[in-house]
């Protein structure tokens, strides 16, 4: 009876193994983590260290300065310039950009969302470009609103949308949400920085719609990609 009991005890560990065994099997290592898209700060800046001059002279980079030394570059995809940043507080009122915030607050952009309504500067990167003059016209450059660019900054980098328009003569400016995304204090009375700030405007690219972020980033990354590859 001893020896029944024996052989049906071994019976059902027989049975019983091959599925503990499969329990205790290891499980298949873990995908590796996804690498972030898109050329880094450094691979972007290598391809504007020099200028194939396309303005006819060069911007100034505020109202109160008298020396025009920001010039706009061709390149193969895309133009670029090399300036400070001042900050755009136009748009829609947030608490962030408004009349008590912003001395010379505007509540409308040149380039509107999908809705019909302004971008809101506080919410979405977007930078300015110069209106077109004698010095420069964007749209000769195969450049738009809702244009894809790359904005870099103390290794940094920002895709912002083309979304509003400025002064003729003065270049070098982005909405706050652009300032905050890249460390530069956003403050439209006291905040940008002087210098350091690079401008990379791809050709023929649009973001739709304007105001999706998400998408000016997909979009910027693949045509970074491109421009890295191509110059």
């Amino acid at each position: 009876m001893r020896k029944l009991i024996l052989l049906a005890t071994m019976a059902l560990a027989a049975a019983v193994m091959p599925s503990a065994l499969a329990s205790a099997a290891p499980a298949p290592a873990a995908a590796p983590a996804s690498v972030e898209a898109g050329p880094t700060a450094a691979q972007l800046l290598a391809k504007t260290t020099s200028c194939n001059q396309i303005s006819n002279g060069k911007y100034k980079t505020d109202e109160d300065v008298s020396a025009k030394t920001v010039a706009v570059c061709d390149a193969n995809g895309a133009v670029f310039w090399k300036a400070d940043m001042d900050i755009d507080c136009d748009g829609q009122r947030t608490t962030q950009c408004n009349e008590d915030t912003d001395c010379c607050y505007q509540d409308d952009t040149a380039f509107h969302q999908s809705d019909g309504k302004p971008l809101s500067a506080a919410k979405l990167p977007y930078i300015v470009v110069p209106s077109s003059s004698s010095i420069w016209k964007y749209s000769s450059s195969q450049l738009k609103g809702g244009g894809s660019c790359a904005v870099v900054y103390n290794g940094k980098i920002e895709y912002a949308v083309i979304g509003d328009t400025g002064p003729t003569q003065i270049i070098g400016e982005a909405s706050y949400a652009t300032a905050k995304d890249l460390g530069i204090n956003p403050d439209p009375s006291n905040g940008g920085t002087d210098s350091g700030v690079t401008y990379i405007c791809f050709k023929n690219s649009t973001v739709s719609p304007i105001e999706n972020h998400t998408n000016a980033i997909s979009k910027g990354e693949s045509l970074a990609t491109t421009f890295v590859n191509n110059n």
